[in-house]
């Protein structure tokens, strides 16, 4: 009997003395981990393991030592696989912000694909229905009131020019289309046509 709780007092020694260098080694006050050690604690555990125990407290006293054992050996898992690849919380960090990031980064791209900056340009073809006529003059005014002055042209004079204008770029390029944008340069607003292929 003596013998058998020696046995087992010997076991709980090894465990406390694994762990307390296994401690040791997480605080970096030991530069390898106990792996002889442990090797040689695994081995009497399983030699205890392979006798009969037939007193119950004896059985039970080694089956409590047992799973303290085994909670040691999956912490001691835990933190060694933490020190290889960053404690978890740090991990999840890392991957929600790459991932939030290139979400973020294909939606903008995506989004500036499908939803185009407004074109400049009034596309007008020939028997154009007049809105984009309304809108180039809504443009002429608007960098008028900008430049604190009234349009120098009226509705009817800009679509006649731009009538005139079209027909000569139509012709000289060959397009159905022709695109008009308003500029201002020099304090001057202008009127800037350009040919479309579509």
């Amino acid at each position: 009997m003596i013998k058998q709780d020696d046995e087992l007092d010997k076991l709980e020694e090894d465990i406390r003395r694994v762990k307390g260098r296994y401690d040791q080694f997480f605080l970096g006050i030991q530069k390898v981990p106990p792996l002889q050690e442990r090797r040689n604690l695994e081995i009497y555990v399983y030699e205890l393991g392979k006798q009969k125990m037939r007193e119950n407290a004896r059985r039970f006293r080694f089956n409590q030592l047992l799973s303290r054992y085994n909670q040691y050996r999956e912490l001691w898992g835990r933190k060694m696989r933490e020190r290889e690849e960053g404690p978890l919380d740090y991990r999840l960090f890392f991957f929600f912000f790459f991932f939030f990031f290139f979400f973020f980064f294909f939606w903008a791209r995506a989004a500036a694909v499908t939803s185009p900056a407004a074109e400049p340009y009034v596309k007008l073809a020939a028997g154009s229905n007049g809105e984009e006529m309304k809108r180039l003059y809504a443009d002429i005014e608007r960098e008028h009131r900008k430049l604190g002055k009234q349009p120098a042209i009226t509705f009817d004079q800009l679509r006649q020019m731009v009538e005139k204008q079209s027909d000569l770029v139509r012709s000289k390029y060959h397009v159905d289309v022709v695109g008009f944008r308003v500029d201002v340069v020099d304090g001057k607003v202008k009127l800037k046509a350009k040919p479309i292929q579509e």
